[in-house]
């Protein structure tokens, strides 16, 4: 247990006790009762637990935060786009504040702000850098983290709606000659973009007709190419490449040549393709072919999930196919597509249901026959 002393200091009152970090903490009064009373509430705090280091709140979010970023242990593309909104989003508002200042009222007023400017889902992801906070408690340098009841904005739940085959065509068909077979592989495979510019020749098996994802490419440094897991362990799958998909891969590696590393798809001066290029060699094919700019390759994986499912494919094939974590994900983001045969309902329960009522009570149905009632008028 903690201890603690008070000595008279030429008529002041010197409170002071070892923290549990082993440094001595002590602070003067110009009366003994005052010191005592927060001699006596620093103890009884060390030994409740939540004991905080004062001197340390006073280095500032932006110092923290950066040591708190570099510590992560995210993959190089999570890591730049953390860095990226602290930078241009958090730390101009506060990165001068003391760490142990901010108060709930800025976050809340940083979160507005930030609405006014952003989709939801950016909002959302920038908040998390609320993880700083939750850290700084962790180490006690706070003793609580002023991220709470912040209400976030509300995402619009708009409906996924794929490309149609034409328009998929036509965006393969503008785009640079090194990139139309990835379009291809792109709309066959359902593959996300990190899966298709880390897909290597030797993970397509021309014989068996599969494509094995088990990679992703997060990034690229000093011109190498940087791997990492796929999103989810379930991401990792095996996938029945559809000869239209090997045709193009073909053609392809025959007319380009493998890229570093054995990369299928490389840029025009054979380096792997970083994604802020991918992202914008899409947005302005498919603004030239009237899909708009605010579209990206994920469009592809839309459009091979509802061949899928427009084809008769179940939840659980889906599920597989795309490396979804569960059915549920796959439902939530395509539900919609799959159709809604509410004579095949009818029919299901009439068959059984019905059947069993009739034969309860002794004779057929006669028929269904609506009724009709005259209209109410107000």
């Amino acid at each position: 247990m903690a201890q603690g002393s008070i000595e008279n200091r030429d008529g002041r009152y010197r409170a002071r006790y070892w923290g549990p970090e082993g440094r001595q903490v002590r602070k003067t009064f110009t009366k003994k009762g005052d010191a005592q009373r927060w001699l006596n509430g620093e103890l009884d705090a060390v030994q409740r637990g939540d004991w905080v280091d004062r001197r340390a709140g006073k280095v500032t979010f932006g110092d923290y935060a950066t040591a708190w970023l570099a510590q992560q242990p995210h993959r190089p593309s999570t890591a730049a786009t953390t860095k990226i909104r602290l930078e241009k989003h958090v730390l101009p508002v506060l990165g001068h504040r003391p760490l142990a200042a901010v108060r709930t009222s800025e976050v809340r007023a940083l979160v507005a702000g930030l609405s006014k400017v952003l989709a939801p889902s950016t909002v959302e992801a920038t908040y998390r850098v609320a993880g700083v906070f939750r850290a700084a408690v962790d180490d006690r340098v706070l003793a609580a983290t002023p991220c709470r009841n912040v209400a976030l904005p509300r995402a619009e739940g708009g409906r996924v709606e794929p490309m149609a085959t034409d328009q998929v065509l036509a965006v393969a068909a503008a785009m640079p000659a090194h990139y139309r077979a990835a379009v291809i592989a792109a709309a066959g495979l359902g593959l996300r973009q990190g899966e298709l510019f880390g897909l290597s020749v030797d993970r397509v098996d021309w014989l068996r007709r599969t494509v094995r994802v088990d990679r992703q490419l997060l990034g690229v440094t000093a011109g190498r190419a940087v791997f990492g897991p796929p999103k989810t362990p379930a991401s990792v799958r095996s996938i029945p490449a559809p000869t239209t998909v090997l045709e193009a891969l073909t053609a392809h590696v025959r007319a380009h040549g493998e890229g570093p590393e054995r990369l299928v798809f490389s840029t025009a001066h054979g380096t792997p393709i970083r994604r802020s290029l991918a992202a914008t060699t899409w947005r302005t094919t498919a603004d030239g072919v009237g899909l708009g700019s605010t579209t990206g390759w994920h469009e592809c994986r839309h459009y091979f999930a509802s061949l899928l499912i427009e084809a008769g494919e179940s939840v659980k094939v889906v599920q597989a196919r795309l490396g979804h974590k569960s059915a549920v994900e796959t439902l939530d983001v395509y539900g919609h597509l799959w159709p809604d045969n509410e004579d095949a309902t009818r029919a299901a329960v009439d068959r059984v249901l019905g059947g069993a009522v009739a034969a309860a009570s002794g004779g057929g149905s006669e028929g269904f026959v609506p009724l009709v009632f005259p209209e109410v008028t107000p």
